[in-house]
């Protein structure tokens, strides 16, 4: 799956974003070029893709993107646009106009919504988030990141039941940016993470809501029964990690936010979405031969080896490496490097 940003800048600032050091490393401004979304879009189209995310920072800043929307659309893409829901007045009326008669099945919208206690937000945010669900809701999926142990989701039930949102929630833990300090949740809390996310089951039953776990979540968290609810409710359940690579307004593409500045790519140096994918999975390769996962008793592991379970998030595994001598990431670059084939 190809997530494209349209633009770097973004209009919150949240305390667990692995998005940083992407929004920091171009110019405030760096917005994708139609000559730029529409190259994508063939290559995309070559590759035998009909699904496309638009991402950012917030791509509703980006002053086509109703247009980037509409274009894909017509080139019968389901998009899905991961967005804060923060519009402004006008943009949010534009959105009403223009796209209210596309089907639910082809149009997204992944509404990455915070707790209002543990993360507050200015009333004026507050009411333009809202305002946005109120228009969109239908079309609209809530996503909600988990970077504190002490997290809830009660708050979200009430808005996917109030504003008549698509009955699945998209939950994510926040990563580590590889050698960055904080914001993340490390894998010794996974454990509690889990249970406080089953311990949602009843309001899941009860609404109907379908919890759909993005990647980084280690299967053995789970009990059996906690699995066979999720199977239950959801069908299969996928505990790998990416690569859902990420294409940057300049076209660069890497592994995922969190991995953006490791062994970073033009698009251009490839001719498929294959090629693509077949260079992430050497790179995902050669780091877990050297570490199996984000615990010692990934090494081994029969669930790993079988390709159930990816064994925790890939920077978190990277991470592992930032706690021994300095030169450690330096040889592991230099081995893929070596490793490299063309593409």
């Amino acid at each position: 799956m190809a997530n494209v940003l349209l633009t770097t800048r973004c209009n919150r600032s949240c305390p667990y974003c692995f998005a940083k050091s992407e929004m920091s490393a171009t110019p405030a401004r760096n917005l994708i070029s139609w000559e730029n979304l529409i190259y994508i879009a063939d290559f995309l189209k070559f590759s035998g893709q009909r699904h496309i995310s638009l991402l950012g920072g917030e791509p509703t800043l980006h002053p086509d993107c109703v247009d980037f929307i509409l274009y894909l659309l017509e080139r019968d893409f389901d998009v899905a646009v991961f967005t804060n829901g923060m519009l402004s007045p006008a943009r949010l009326e534009e959105f009403a106009s223009h796209l209210t008669d596309v089907p639910v099945e082809q149009l997204t919208f992944v509404c990455n919504l915070n707790d209002p206690v543990q993360t507050p937000a200015s009333k004026k945010e507050t009411q333009r988030v809202h305002r946005f669900l109120s228009v969109l809701g239908p079309w609209t999926s809530a996503g909600f990141n988990i970077y504190r142990p002490d997290f809830t989701l009660d708050f979200l039930f009430d808005l996917i039941n109030r504003h008549g949102m698509k009955r699945q929630l998209r939950l994510g833990v926040a990563h580590p940016v590889p050698g960055s300090p904080g914001g993340s949740i490390h894998p010794d809390e996974m454990a509690h993470i889990v249970q406080r996310l089953c311990s949602h089951r009843p309001q899941f039953d009860s609404f109907r809501v379908k919890p759909g776990l993005d990647c980084g979540f280690p299967i053995c968290k789970f009990s059996d029964e906690q699995l066979g609810w999720l199977h239950r409710f959801r069908g299969a359940v996928h505990f790998g990690c990416g690569p859902a690579f990420d294409i940057s307004p300049d076209m660069s593409v890497y592994y995922c936010f969190p991995l953006s500045n490791f062994q970073r790519k033009s698009l251009f140096e490839f001719d498929s979405v294959e090629q693509i994918d077949s260079h992430f999975a050497r790179i995902r390769s050669l780091l877990k031969a050297e570490v199996a996962g984000i615990y010692s008793e990934c090494d081994g592991c029969m669930h790993q080896e079988e390709g159930v379970c990816g064994g925790g998030g890939l920077c978190q595994v990277l991470n592992r490496f930032t706690g021994e001598a300095s030169v450690r990431l330096t040889e592991i670059e230099h081995e893929l490097s070596r490793h490299r084939q063309p593409v």
